[in-house]
């Protein structure tokens, strides 16, 4: 039976829902008509104007030109801002980078004029030295205050600052460090090109003002002294400075104080104060900058007490209380020979120890 709106007969062949119709697979949808190059002229135009029953239509702009030049901009903007880039890139190109210096370092030994001053408690001697207003580690490194230069941002100086802070931490109040047993923590912010120079000052120390493990960093001798207290007195500053358009340069000027008693001795062992000043200078570009490492340039140490007849090069070898100086001065000198440093030593204030 056929629907309910079907004729009595069934839908005709070829008409509407009939057979198969071999035209029935092309549509002719709106988008098909208005492609057409070809249009129909209406009834009315061809009575009015007698004309072909057909007229050819102006070509169908589909925006494909349009495209095609904004793709070409695109490309434009795109190839002149990798060349902006690659000229005004903030970091400069390692063939373009200048060489840096190797550190120069002094390390000065300070004679006690006597008997070093000891006490069993930690903080009664440290009320009773210069260092008893000191703050206790990193927050005695401070950051001053800053601001950008002619040719580094705000931003840019605060990461020299921090960074230099970070290597005075790593170098001067890291536990393992100070007893000899590490170097990696200051070492992992030394510049790449300084690295030579740092690993053969700990394979070859030298007293040449080149290759001192003690210019690099605090260290003890791990045999002879240890830390009584890990709440090291810090007090010093901080500086930045831009040197030229390419180098920003950090001086550090910081002295530490430390509580040390004899290695393994019990806790009810003397306790002696050990003072180490370190002005530091440090050079940053913007490669160091990106980084976070430094280039250490200048270290000159000043530390005491210590006996001049004993060499400080590798490690420093504290007098501890109740302990006097060897007799006798530094290693003698020959103005002759070519590439070592000269032979320094200091006498240490007596204003300079706890008053016990």
């Amino acid at each position: 039976m056929g629907g309910p709106g079907d004729p009595p007969e069934g839908t005709p062949e070829g008409g509407p829902g009939g057979g198969e119709d071999e035209y029935r697979s092309v549509v002719f949808d709106e988008s098909f008509v208005r492609a057409a190059r070809l249009q129909e002229y209406s009834a009315r135009e061809r009575m009015a104007d007698h004309a072909p029953a057909v007229r050819r239509r102006p070509p169908l702009h589909r925006g494909l030109s349009g495209q095609v030049l904004v793709l070409v901009l695109l490309i434009a903007v795109a190839f002149g801002t990798a060349i902006y880039m690659g000229v005004r890139h903030p970091y400069s190109s390692p063939q373009a980078r200048r060489a840096v210096d190797p550190l120069r370092m002094t390390v000065i030994p300070l004679v006690p004029q006597g008997k070093v001053p000891g006490a069993a408690d930690v903080e009664y001697l440290y009320a009773h030295s210069p260092a008893a207003q000191f703050a206790v580690g990193a927050d005695g490194i401070p950051l001053p205050a800053s601001r950008s230069t002619a040719h580094f941002s705000d931003g840019q100086v605060v990461t020299a600052l921090t960074t230099a802070k970070d290597y005075i931490v790593h170098s001067s109040l890291y536990p393992e460090v100070l007893d000899s047993s590490e170097v990696q923590p200051a070492r992992a912010l030394v510049d790449p090109e300084q690295l030579e120079q740092f690993d053969q000052s700990f394979g070859h120390p030298a007293a040449d003002g080149r290759h001192a493990p003690t210019g690099w960093m605090v260290r003890f001798d791990p045999t002879r002294a240890e830390l009584a207290d890990r709440k090291i007195r810090v007090q010093g500053s901080l500086q930045a400075v831009e040197t030229d358009s390419s180098t920003l340069e950090v001086t550090a000027d910081h002295t530490f104080v430390y509580a040390l008693r004899p290695t393994g001795a019990d806790a009810e062992a003397p306790v002696s104060l050990f003072t180490v000043r370190r002005e530091l200078t440090f050079r940053f570009d913007r490669d160091d900058l990106r980084t976070h490492q430094v280039q250490l340039v200048v270290s000159y140490v000043q530390a005491g007490p210590l006996s001049c007849a004993e060499d400080a090069t590798n490690h420093l070898n504290p007098l501890l209380a109740g302990q006097t100086a060897r007799t006798g001065g530094p290693a003698g000198t020959d103005p002759y020979a070519t590439g070592s440093a000269t032979a320094l030593c200091g006498t240490l204030a007596t204003g300079a120890q706890p008053k016990v």
